[in-house]
């Protein structure tokens, strides 16, 4: 069984570039190609663009009296031409630009006068690794913007619920939108920390016969730094759920911060988990040393009655070995006979001694 990977490459950010307009991006070239999806909905309706170019973009946030909300979502952030073409239709700040584009940036909230702006880190379960993004959300009084890194299906069921009408996503705000969207992410970390747990089953010590496998233990240290990372993921949302329930958050509706206590409720959840998961992790490599040592002692203890048995015999073997003239069973006939059979009556003894004492 592999250790989860947490599978992250990036460059790090020049900030003593020459140009200051000019943005760079950090992580793999190329993750994915850019594509944008525009949602503009309200309770009655709900038009969706595919493949839209910046270009077509207008400002969203021109459009506050149309009745209308606006999801723009943006697949693929490696296009740092297309990412500020975007930005500076909605009058997003030039700094918040720079973050979209640095994968290795921490995650944080941050509040602007006709815009927030939050990013975070998701990751996409696999079999044999996990891939980590970041995502990013710029959000006001109608719209939310969204960048990821790659193509996802873990928000389908948010556009799915736009296109049929499906609960009451439609009839509420951006904001409403920004929780949907921040459950799912949750949601894809109890997945991830579910196989976790279920690979951790599937260790077993019961039997301290058999030697432990080194990678098992290298699999246990992987799987602790996957869950701290995940913990370290986790803490940022569960901030910001905070500040949302102070009523600090100027885009979030007074009627929806319930729903963020959900959020919030959620982190809180998730760091449980992954507190038992580290002590069970913990008590595991604390379990593998202790079989190691039990085995170390079996074959000490094996070690030292073969060598204990052997002593008085090597000790008789030297004292006929010494091949002094005036040895009377050395010329006795029956004097080999007599050593083997005090050899084998010493081996004998020795043997049902310890064998009571139970060393063995």
């Amino acid at each position: 069984m592999e250790p989860h990977k947490i599978f992250r490459q990036f460059t790090v950010l020049d900030r003593k570039k020459a140009d200051p307009g000019k943005f760079t991006f950090t992580g793999i070239q190329p993750v994915a190609k850019v594509d944008i999806q525009l949602f503009k909905y309200r309770k009655d309706d709900c038009a969706e663009s595919q493949n839209v170019s910046p270009e077509s973009i207008g400002n969203i946030e021109k459009s506050e009296n149309s009745g209308y909300n606006y999801w723009l979502n943006t697949h693929g952030i490696n296009e740092t031409e297309t990412i500020e073409a975007i930005c500076k239709k909605q009058n997003i700040h030039t700094l918040v630009i720079q973050d979209i584009l640095d994968v290795n940036q921490r995650p944080k909230y941050q509040e602007f006068e006709t815009f927030s702006f939050l990013t975070l880190k998701s990751i996409l379960p696999s079999e044999s690794e996990v891939i980590t993004e970041q995502i990013s959300f710029v959000f006001g009084q109608n719209f939310l913007i969204s960048f990821q890194e790659r193509k996802a299906d873990y928000f389908e069921h948010l556009r799915y619920r736009l296109r049929e009408d499906k609960g009451i996503i439609r009839e509420r705000g951006a904001d409403y939108l920004l929780y949907a969207m921040l459950e799912s992410i949750l949601d894809n970390y109890f997945k991830t920390l579910n196989k976790l747990d279920d690979d951790l089953e599937k260790l077993s010590f019961s039997d301290t016969r058999k030697e432990p496998s080194p990678n098992v233990l290298q699999m246990i240290e992987g799987h602790k730094k996957f869950v701290h990372y995940i913990k370290k993921s986790i803490l940022p949302i569960k901030e910001f759920a905070l500040i949302v329930e102070r009523g600090d958050c100027q885009f979030i509706e007074s009627r929806h911060i319930k729903y963020y206590l959900e959020i919030k409720d959620l982190c809180l959840t998730l760091l449980d988990n992954c507190d038992m998961l580290l002590a069970s992790l913990e008590s595991s490599t604390n379990l593998f040393f202790s079989i190691q040592g039990h085995r170390q002692n079996q074959v000490m203890k094996t070690l030292t009655i073969v060598a204990t048995i052997f002593i008085p015999l090597t000790f008789l073997a030297g004292v006929y070995g010494m091949n002094f003239t005036h040895m009377p069973e050395l010329e006795w006939r029956f004097g080999y006979l007599s050593v083997w059979m005090v050899f084998v009556l010493v081996f004998l003894g020795m043997l049902l001694y310890f064998r009571k004492m139970k060393w063995f």
